[in-house]
C-alpha cells in the first residue's frame, strides 16, 4: 500500500462529515475520499442485512480507488458490519465507530449518562457490549432521534423545527439528572452549536469523532502509511440527489466541492 493513497470514509449521509473535519484537522496532508450514502439515510432504521450489503459495496469502491484506509463514520454501521469488512480486508486498516461510554463514565459527576443515538445503535450487541464492560456503576438513559437525521441532510442546522425537536429528546435526559450527553450518531455533532443553547451549563457533550481521528492518524504512522506530501484535492460521492447533498455539504464544508455521483 502506497502512503500517498487515500483514505476513504462513508456514512449513510453527511454525518461523517463530523468526523472528517477531525480527520482533516490531525492529518492535513491526506487525501480524502468521502462517500454520502444518502439514498439510504437513516441506516439507524434499516436492518442489519442491509447494513452490511451497503457497506461492502461502498469499501468495494473505496479499495478499488485505491485507499489505504477505510473509516465507517457511521455508529450504525460499524455495529452492523464492521467486523465483516475487517474479515473480507484483513489487510486493510478499517477503523470504526462506537458511542463514547468509557469517556462519559470518566466525565460524569453525577452517575447519570444520557445517550442520544439512532435505533440500530441502541438495540445492537455492539452497544449493549459496551455498556456491560464501562457502565455497571452508573446510570445510562438512552434516547433515540427518529427524524433528527433527516433535518440535519437537509441542512436544517440552526431552524425552529430543529430545535424543537432536540428539545424533545434532550429535556427528558435532563430531567433525570444526566450530566454528560453522548452523540451517539455522527450526524448529531453537526448541531452542536444548537444543543449547547439548549443545554444548562455544567452539561458535557461527548463524542467520538477526534478519537476516530487519533486511532487513525496512529494506526497509519506504525505502519509507516502517513502521507510525506500535501495531499492535492478532496473527493466526495453520494447517492440519492447530489444536488441536495451539495447543498447540505457547503454549509458544513470549508470549500465548496462538487459530488460526484455513486453509481450503485
Amino acid at each position: 500500500m502506497h502512503k500517498q493513497a487515500a483514505i476513504g470514509v462513508f456514512d449513510s449521509g453527511l454525518g461523517g462529515i463530523s468526523v472528517l473535519h477531525e480527520i482533516r484537522h490531525l492529518l492535513p496532508a491526506e487525501a480524502l475520499i468521502y462517500i454520502a450514502d444518502s439514498a439510504h439515510v437513516p441506516y439507524g432504521e434499516k436492518s442489519a442485512e442491509f447494513i452490511v450489503q451497503r457497506s461492502l459495496a461502498i469499501s468495494e469502491f473505496l479499495v478499488a480507488q485505491p485507499v489505504k484506509a477505510i473509516v465507517v463514520a457511521c455508529n450504525t454501521a460499524t455495529a452492523a458490519a464492521v467486523t465483516e469488512l475487517r474479515q473480507r480486508w484483513p489487510q486493510l486498516l478499517i477503523v470504526g465507530m462506537e458511542p463514547a461510554i468509557k469517556p462519559a463514565v470518566q466525565a460524569s459527576l453525577s452517575g447519570k449518562i444520557g445517550v442520544l443515538a439512532t435505533i440500530g445503535t441502541l438495540r445492537s450487541a455492539r452497544f449493549a457490549a459496551l455498556l456491560e464492560r464501562f457502565a455497571s456503576n452508573v446510570q445510562v438513559i438512552t434516547q433515540p432521534c427518529p427524524g433528527l437525521v433527516e433535518l440535519i441532510e437537509a441542512g436544517e442546522l440552526q431552524g425552529a423545527t430543529t430545535r424543537s425537536l432536540l428539545h424533545s429528546y434532550v429535556e427528558p435526559l435532563l430531567q433525570a439528572g444526566c450530566d454528560t450527553l453522548i452523540l451517539g450518531c455522527t450526524h448529531y455533532p453537526l448541531v452542536k452549536p444548537l444543543l449547547g443553547d439548549l443545554l444548562p451549563a455544567g452539561v458535557q457533550l461527548i463524542d467520538t469523532g477526534a478519537a476516530v481521528a487519533r486511532r487513525l492518524h496512529s494506526e497509519l504512522g506504525k505502519q509507516d502509511l502517513l502521507a510525506d506530501a500535501k495531499h492535492c484535492a478532496d473527493f466526495f460521492y453520494g447517492s440519492g440527489d447530489v444536488a441536495k447533498i451539495e447543498h447540505t455539504l457547503a454549509l458544513l464544508w470549508p470549500s465548496i466541492e462538487p459530488v460526484r455521483a455513486l453509481g450503485f
